[in-house]
């Protein structure tokens, strides 16, 4: 172990610091732009149960698949980048929140529910959402 950490120490160098600082420095900064996004733009009754997606509905099934796939992936890497937020600083749970929003996965309503009612959670979402003049989330 001691090995182990001494060699760690002997390959740490100034620029492999600086380019971890900024990768985590570029990273929290897009994921705070993506999660005041996405809140930002959903619909304030997305959490009732009587929301109802409908989801390009004037495009073609070729356009609505990659979209949708595409919308998949960023949702993973956002669920993925929260966890990671969890241990470390940043906006873990409200990022998670937004990936799970972004998945197409059966059964997720009650967990995007169950995150967003926590009043630490909703006070945060709707405050963002009052600064730019939508209406707070309906919450059933």
């Amino acid at each position: 172990m001691t090995e182990m950490l001494a060699g760690f120490w002997d390959t740490l160098t100034f620029g492999r610091v600086a380019a971890g600082l900024g990768l985590f420095v570029i990273s929290l900064v897009l994921s705070a732009v993506i999660v005041a996004i996405v809140i930002v733009k959903i619909p304030a009754n997305y959490f009732s149960s009587h929301y109802q997606a409908d989801f390009l509905p004037n495009a073609s099934w070729i356009t609505r698949w990659g979209v949708v796939i595409i919308k998949n992936l960023v949702g993973v890497v956002l669920v993925l980048a929260g966890i990671v937020m969890l241990i470390g600083p940043g906006q873990g749970v409200l990022t998670i929140l937004i990936g799970l929003i972004m998945l197409d996965i059966h059964g997720k309503r009650p967990l995007e529910a169950k995150i967003i009612s926590r009043p630490a959670v909703l006070s945060a979402v709707n405050g963002l959402r009052a600064r730019y003049g939508k209406p707070p989330l309906i919450m059933d």
